[in-house]
């Protein structure tokens, strides 16, 4: 098999470990191939001795690789920054290693999207998710009975049109017909799926959205410039990796200029390091942080 084929039989395993709604024809046409040759390049995963299930219709994914292989299984599984971070390592490589090049040329070529993995969960979860999946292939609303939400700290059911799972199938995008917006809903605080004979009534709406460099999505698109010290630099880069390439040395401090889509995860880490942190542009996490301030702080000083 020459080059060519290889790089392509490498990106199918990727794309096959990332996404359960990847269809053959899809699979297809982002490779720049035929659907006949998807399936030969499939039969051939498969002859190598992993494992490649076909979820419903025309939609597969891989599964767990054999025992044997348990090597590979380790390789291919990252996630964004575990990616990032080991693009970092080898770019620490001496210019002079022969081998440095086909490193990072390898890890572009396999890792050029988003994160990695599968999901591994509860036959209740495995229930919610292949009903979700279902909602997402038909195009079909779903009610997410009994969800358990963290912002409102209620549980009850939600009418949603699913579009998207994350790369590992922790989360999901949806539209929230209530709320008339696309948001993420954690599945393992869905205590079941009813999917509707309702077709999608806002396909129009419907978007996702990359993580910010604090790991949270919204419909939030905030710039925001925060001054940090040593230490609070060292524990940014400790907690979350990917806000390295936002961060600049300025004089004896670090600034961090980078768009945050919800408030509450750069919230919280600036109100946990407030003495080592400095809110240089920002009004909407300024206000925030008033807020929490006024609600949570005082209010926790009161009892004192």
């Amino acid at each position: 098999m020459d080059t060519p084929k290889i790089s392509k039989l490498l990106r199918l395993m990727k794309l096959l470990t990332g996404n359960v709604s990847r269809t053959i024809d899809s699979l297809a046409k982002e490779l720049g191939i035929t659907p006949r040759t998807v399936y030969r390049y499939i039969d051939t995963i498969r002859e190598a001795g992993f494992v490649v299930n076909k979820l419903y219709g025309n939609v597969y994914a891989m599964g767990k690789v054999s025992r044997g292989l348990s090597d590979f299984n380790k390789l291919i599984y990252f996630t964004e920054e575990e990616a990032y971070i080991t693009a970092k390592l080898i770019e620490g490589i001496d210019n002079n290693n022969v081998l440095k090049r086909d490193l990072q040329r390898k890890l572009a070529s396999v890792y050029d999207s988003t994160s990695i993995g599968n999901y591994v969960g509860n036959v209740s979860a495995a229930a919610v998710v292949e009903a979700l999946a279902e909602g997402i292939k038909k195009k079909k609303q779903c009610v997410l009975k009994g969800y358990a939400s963290a912002h409102s700290n209620d549980v009850r059911d939600r009418l949603v049109e699913p579009i998207e799972f994350t790369a590992i199938m922790i989360d999901i995008w949806a539209y929230d017909v209530e709320n008339g917006d696309c948001r993420v809903f954690k599945v393992a605080r869905v205590a079941e799926v009813e999917v509707l004979p309702d077709d999608w009534a806002f396909a129009g709406e419907h978007k996702v959205m990359r993580p910010d460099v604090f790991r949270m999505t919204g419909n939030l698109s905030e710039r925001i410039v925060l001054s940090l010290n040593t230490r609070a630099k060292s524990l940014l880069l400790e907690e979350f990796p990917l806000a390295e390439k936002d961060l600049k040395r300025e004089d004896n401090k670090w600034a961090l200029r980078t768009t945050i889509h919800s408030l509450e995860g750069a919230g919280r880490f600036v109100i946990g390091l407030a003495a080592d942190i400095k809110i240089i542009e920002g009004n909407a996490l300024k206000k925030y942080i008033l807020g929490y301030n006024k609600r949570y702080i005082q209010k926790l000083l009161r009892s004192l």
